[in-house]
């Protein structure tokens, strides 16, 4: 399987292509992050446009099996993030087969 950019290649790519150093790229980058926790945390929600969302959802409790025993085991509710990838984003990397 192929390895993607690491954040140092990313960070290098953005300084090249903006005509940044690597130190106003990487800021640049953290401070995405950070606000993107942040928002997602207090909003339940984070857009990047071009790219997609993210998203906090509850997840509601529900019955498993412990895949060792067979068991049936009570799985609690919780808080779980997603990302949904936006329509043109998936559009352009893996288009619709007709």
């Amino acid at each position: 399987m192929a390895a993607g950019m690491t954040k140092t290649q990313l960070v290098r790519h953005m300084a090249e292509k903006l005509e940044l150093t690597n130190k106003q790229a990487a800021a640049f980058l953290d401070l995405l992050a950070e606000t993107a926790v942040k928002e997602t945390k207090k909003t339940g929600l984070f857009v990047i446009p071009g790219l997609g969302r993210l998203v906090k959802a509850e997840r509601k409790a529900r019955m498993g099996r412990n895949p060792q025993t067979g068991e049936a085991i009570k799985i609690k509710a919780k808080t779980v993030v997603k990302f949904r990838v936006a329509k043109a984003a998936k559009d352009s990397i893996a288009p619709a087969k007709k």
